[in-house]
Formats: structure tokens, C-alpha cells, sequence
């Protein structure tokens, strides 16, 4: 039997996260679910028996800094003696064209998505280094490796800068056991895309076709999404518990979930080795020149 593993999830109220909250409880791992709001985290088709003996609710706002995110930690900690396994799921979408959203908009941006998670991680790790043993899970986006949809630029940079610290994390991490696994999700069916309208505060007229070409990209794309959010949760979970498709694979690192995903990290990867190749004689032989 597969030892309950205890699960802290922030941004559990929507999305990502109440997927994880179900498929978690549904495999018998114990659920710290944490949201800016707990009374918005549903739990409906949660049997009671769950609710009282495998899940905890505890408010959590990503934003409230470094010292107070501490204390909630050692509250979370304090409910089964440990945390396992740590999914930073939350986060939202700035929607700014770059010039017009300027340094403002996207300082807002990483302050949520980059230093809150940041200061979460950083609250959880002293317990996994104690422990010599974790799982890190940070919900990215394949925006991140393709940002070519107007406005998307903030989000874009925080979710490109998360995975940057997070793969320099890994490696800090790896002598205490401690695994890194970076999900990039793309297409899949939750509100994120049009819960919020592109930044209007400081409008250029240069860029009033794109702003209106932006939106309608957003809801022309979430009107076609087909990506079934549980069915991406399940996979996290299967790849984190080496169960499914997942079970006596090597550890990834990296997963990207969805069709549009794989296609289009492999594009840009693809786009990338083309361009070294086609201008390897302008990027190398750099070096100075051997003393005579």
C-alpha cells in the first residue's frame, strides 16, 4: 500500500487546484488546501470522512510576505507533523500590453506569481530539508515558451522566471532528496483566460487594434478550449505518486501537459536549434587568440 503522503495546494478555491484537492483525497494522501478565501474552496463530492480525517482548510495569501506565510506554514505543519509534498498552484494572469502596463503592471504580476510563491517555498523547505525528503510542484505555463498572444507579457515573464528559479532550485535541492517538478500546462478549460480584461490604465492609441484583437483572442481561444483540467490534475498526481503512465519512469523535472503544449514547446525548441545552426559562424569563434 502506498504510504498517504500530506499535500499542501495553494490556490485551491478553482482550477488546478480543487482538481488536485479531489484526485489527492481520491488515492487516500491527506490535503492541506489553502486560498485567499477558504469559504470559495468547494467541496462538494468530498465525502465527509475525507473532510474529517484526510483534508484541512487554512487561509493563505501568497501576498502578505515572507514572515507572516512563515507562521502559516508552521500551521499547516502542525497538522500532521509534516508536509510532503508542497503544489504552488497560485497565481493570476496580468493582462497589459508591455508599454502600456510599463514596470507597474508587472512588478503586480511578480509579486503574486514569483515572489509569493517564492516566500511559500521558502517556508516550506526547512521542514523537507529536516525530513531529506520532499516534492516541489510549480504549476507554470507554456506561455512561458510561447507568449504570442497580445497582453500576455507579464504573465508570460513570471511564469518564464519561476521556471528558471525553479530549475536552479533542483539542483540546490537534490543532496537533501528533495524533487523539483515543473508543470507547464496549455489549453486547458478553467477561467483563468477571461477572468480578467487587458489593462486600460494607460492606453496608447498606437495599440488600440492590438488591445481589441487581444481580447478577442482571449474569448475566441476559451470558447474552443478542449483540455480537461481533471484529467491534467491526474496526471500531476500520477507522475508525483509513480502510479499510471508514470509508475517506474524516471523522475522529469519538466512536464508539460496538453496537446497545444507539447506542440508548441517543441516548436520553439525546433525554432531555436535552427537559429545556432544557421548562425553558428557569427555566434562562435570568440575566443581570444592563442598567444603567439
Amino acid at each position: 500500500m502506498h504510504p498517504a503522503n500530506v499535500w499542501l495546494i495553494t490556490g485551491a478555491s478553482g482550477g488546478f487546484g480543487t482538481c488536485l484537492v479531489r484526485s489527492i483525497l481520491a488515492r487516500g494522501d491527506r490535503v492541506i488546501a489553502t486560498a485567499r478565501s477558504i469559504n470559495k474552496i468547494p467541496l462538494e463530492g468530498i465525502p465527509q470522512s475525507k473532510i474529517q480525517d484526510d483534508f484541512r482548510l487554512l487561509t493563505l495569501d501568497v501576498t502578505v510576505g515572507e514572515e507572516a506565510i512563515t507562521k502559516i506554514v508552521a500551521e499547516a505543519v502542525g497538522f500532521w507533523g509534516r508536509i510532503d509534498v508542497l503544489v504552488n498552484n497560485a497565481g493570476y494572469v496580468e493582462k497589459a500590453l508591455m508599454e502600456e502596463g510599463g514596470s507597474a503592471r508587472l512588478r503586480e504580476q511578480f509579486a503574486a506569481n514569483v515572489f509569493g510563491t517564492l516566500d511559500v517555498t521558502t517556508a516550506v523547505l526547512p521542514y523537507m530539508r529536516a525530513a531529506r525528503s520532499g516534492t516541489i510542484v510549480m504549476i507554470g505555463s507554456r506561455t512561458s515558451w510561447r507568449p504570442e498572444i497580445p497582453s500576455l507579457g507579464p504573465y508570460a515573464a513570471s511564469k518564464a522566471a519561476m521556471r528558471v528559479y525553479s530549475e536552479t532550485l533542483a539542483v540546490e535541492l537534490a543532496p537533501f532528496s528533495i524533487r523539483m517538478l515543473i508543470v507547464e500546462p496549455a489549453a486547458f478549460l478553467t477561467d483563468t483566460m477571461v477572468s480578467t480584461h487587458i489593462y486600460e490604465g494607460n492606453k496608447i492609441a498606437d495599440y488600440d487594434a492590438l488591445r481589441v484583437e487581444g481580447e478577442d483572442v482571449y474569448q475566441r481561444a476559451y470558447r474552443v478550449l478542449k483540455g480537461d483540467p481533471a484529467k491534467a490534475m491526474e496526471a500531476v498526481v500520477d507522475v508525483v505518486r509513480g502510479e499510471g503512465k508514470a509508475k517506474g519512469r524516471v523522475w522529469p523535472g519538466l512536464l508539460m501537459l496538453g496537446d497545444m503544449g507539447v506542440s508548441g514547446v517543441k516548436e520553439k525548441c525546433e525554432q531555436v536549434l535552427g537559429l545556432l545552426e544557421e548562425w553558428r559562424d557569427v555566434s562562435t569563434g570568440l575566443d581570444f587568440e592563442p598567444a603567439s
